[in-house]
């Protein structure tokens, strides 16, 4: 078992752990940052960091195919109205002191609706 992963690691996956690697580095130093500085990390995991990360990675697989870089876009912009959902969903919940577990679930509730009707908009 140990062996297949290793050869799949080394035998073109090697990129897929890279992009792993980065995602979850940048998720790590993020959270470190919210421990000390909770606006500052609020900013970071909001920023179109992840995004671009995406666009690095996706051209990177499809080098010259604007069209998919165009509709990723088009679709991550109209994405920030559902995320802005989730966002306020949970500002009013936090100032209602309900659990984080009531937090989550009535913001992404409010979050997965917005993508229903973002899903809806852009077929």
């Amino acid at each position: 078992m140990k062996g297949r992963f290793l050869d799949r690691l080394m035998g073109g996956d090697m990129e897929y752990f890279i992009k792993l690697l980065i995602s979850v580095i940048i998720i790590i130093v993020c959270t470190q940052i919210g421990r000390k500085f909770p606006t500052l990390s609020g900013l970071i995991a909001t920023m179109p960091l992840v995004s671009v990360i995406i666009l690095v990675w996706i051209y990177s697989d499809n080098p010259g195919n604007f069209k998919l870089m165009e509709d990723f876009t088009k679709a991550a912009l109209w994405g920030i109205l559902p995320s802005i959902l989730f966002f306020l969903a949970a500002y009013f919940c936090f100032i209602q002191h309900y659990p984080l577990s009531i937090v989550l679930s009535v913001s992404f509730g409010t979050w997965l609706m917005g993508a229903f009707v973002h899903q809806w908009l852009l077929r």
